[in-house]
């Protein structure tokens, strides 16, 4: 019997910006696809948050942090980042590739956590993607569980609600 690899389905992607979860504090990555229609929230770290926003909002640090290097790093190698793919959720788990292209056309993928590949995509101003299997299945996260935060279905469904209805003017500028 043969086996036959899953083909998986991509949304170009956008990084809408960065809210902070009212209910555990934490920072939250917003997705939107080009058209405006389907959100996917990533809950990331205060650090990642921070390498989002200063590239968002064009902030120069007097010196580059780490996702800067990086790209500087790839510049030098004549390494260019032609996407970047949220692949997969596994247990309120999300996962992402980054993919690279050499000077001589070599191609490499790099496994990654979502935050440093978007911090990376937002650099180098490579495309976002997100496999609708993922953007499916990110509107029924178990945020309870993932967050140990008590929801009530009320303000999960509220939450939900408050995700398909955001713009990017809502979510304001993101201070570390």
């Amino acid at each position: 019997m043969a086996h036959t690899k899953e083909v998986l389905v991509f949304l170009q992607m956008k990084v809408a910006g960065i809210a902070v979860d009212p209910f555990a504090g934490l920072p939250i990555v917003i997705l939107k696809d080009l058209e405006d229609k389907q959100a996917v929230p990533i809950w990331i770290g205060l650090f990642e948050a921070s390498a989002i926003a200063t590239e968002m909002e064009k902030v120069k640090p007097p010196r580059p942090i780490t996702h800067d290097l990086l790209r500087n790093v790839l510049q030098a190698l004549g390494t260019k980042v032609t996407r970047i793919e949220v692949t997969d959720l596994k247990e309120d788990t999300f996962f992402a590739v980054i993919y690279l292209q050499s000077a001589q056309g070599e191609q490499f993928s790099i496994d990654s956590r979502p935050s440093d590949a978007i911090a990376l995509a937002l650099r180098t101003e490579a495309p976002i993607f997100v496999a609708k299997d993922v953007v499916e299945r990110s509107q029924k996260i178990d945020v309870q569980q993932s967050r140990a935060v008590d929801f009530t279905p009320a303000s999960k469904d509220k939450w939900a609600e408050i995700l398909e209805k955001m713009k990017p003017e809502d979510f304001g500028k993101y201070k570390m």
